[in-house]
């Protein structure tokens, strides 16, 4: 079995990491535009398997040569490239997963359902942590739950030790990040599919120490597609970022004095794009390279057989001192490389373009997670 991995950053790291651990692969190809960052990782992990490959995802043709062969091709490079390489991967005959990070991106990729069934091939976008590992937990919540009232999912990337002003470190995409933040949410309310604004919905949120007294509010895309997946089966469902206390107010006001706006603004005859100048100061000042922390709970509350029942799956992961991996990276790249190579094995059947949700198996899937490390723990309680 062959795999492609596009793209040698921070999540290419961890991915590369937990794929190298799978005797069965024959070969992994990790292709980057930036030859050193591909091999610096190749040489980190000591594997003949990792072969670096010289590959810009913006060319098309190159793109689709280098995935033939391949059983399966990853993407860990920006968003904005996932359409065009899962049409890539439709054309060359290989299935695909991604990382996600916008939702209209992710419509257009399962909107190739047709020519992905057509190919025999499957695409899976949104695999990392949120969307993509909630998913699949919040899919396992509800199994065997019949009538299901409420799927709440909370999850935040962390330092373990918080800087002022805003108590957070950059731990992925700073775009991306802001497009959470400003994008509308949707969630189930009622029974219905509503969008509602983000940075809205604040509550408090406790685990045990020293992760207590902390903040949750809404913001966009953590459960992707899962509210259209569960839209008539659920009554209630939203996501929730988790951040330090006091993290909301400040952003908000960032948002009122137009430190996220797109519109240019003429200072001293330079036009100066308020969004990219507060890109570049959050990756200047929030960029700290310190030990990081991963929360996540999802609840999923409902009735069987007359009584009332409670299922939570809640996860702590840190910093891996050993790999130098940090839970972020852990914590996204090891969901997407169990899906990989579960679509490798072919223990993943269905064909077309679909959402994690509705085609990995969870008890596998799980499995899989609890060998990697990730220790989450699952509690029934009813009454």
């Amino acid at each position: 079995m062959r795999i492609l991995l596009l793209g040698a950053g921070m999540m290419g790291r961890a991915i590369a990491y937990d794929l190298s651990k799978r005797k069965e692969l024959k070969e992994i190809i990790l292709a980057d535009r930036d030859p050193k960052r591909a091999k610096k990782i190749t040489d980190w992990l000591r594997d003949r398997r990792v072969v670096p490959r010289r590959l810009d995802v913006s060319a098309r043709r190159a793109v689709r040569e280098t995935m033939e062969g391949c059983d399966v091709a990853i993407s860990a490079v920006p968003y904005f490239f996932n359409l065009s390489l899962a049409e890539a991967a439709v054309e060359s005959g290989v299935h695909f997963c991604d990382l996600g990070g916008n939702t209209r991106i992710v419509a257009a990729e399962l909107a190739l359902s047709e020519k992905a069934k057509k190919a025999d091939v499957t695409l899976i976008p949104d695999c990392g942590l949120a969307p993509g590992l909630v998913n699949i937990l919040a899919t396992a919540a509800i199994e065997g739950i019949k009538e299901i009232d409420s799927v709440k999912i909370r999850v935040g990337g962390l330092p373990q030790r918080p800087h002022p002003p805003l108590d957070y470190q950059i731990v992925f995409s700073t775009h991306g990040l802001l497009n959470e933040y400003l994008e509308e949410a949707t969630v189930i309310r009622d029974g219905r599919l509503a969008e509602i604004p983000s940075l809205d919905g604040l509550e408090e949120i406790s685990f045990p120490p020293p992760y207590e007294n902390l903040e949750a509010f809404y913001t966009s895309g953590g459960s992707s597609t899962l509210p259209q997946t569960l839209s008539g089966r659920v009554k209630e469902l939203d996501y929730k970022t988790i951040r330090y206390r006091g993290h909301l107010e400040k952003v908000k006001a960032m948002v009122e004095l137009g430190f996220f706006d797109e519109e240019p603004r003429l200072i001293d005859g330079t036009k100066v794009v308020p969004r990219e100048l507060t890109v570049h100061l959050l990756n200047e000042h929030l960029t700290f390279d310190e030990p990081d922390v991963v929360l996540l709970r999802v609840t999923a509350r409902g009735r069987q057989e007359g009584r009332t029942q409670e299922v939570r799956y809640q996860m702590i992961d840190h910093y891996d001192e050993k790999t130098g991996l940090s839970a972020m990276m852990r914590t996204t790249g090891f969901p997407i490389a169990q899906i990989a190579f579960m679509l490798a094995t072919g223990r993943i059947a269905a064909r077309g373009a679909l959402p994690q949700e509705s085609c990995v198996p969870t008890k596998e899937f799980l499995e899989g997670m609890r060998e990697r490390g990730l220790t989450i723990e699952r509690s029934v309680v009813e009454q």
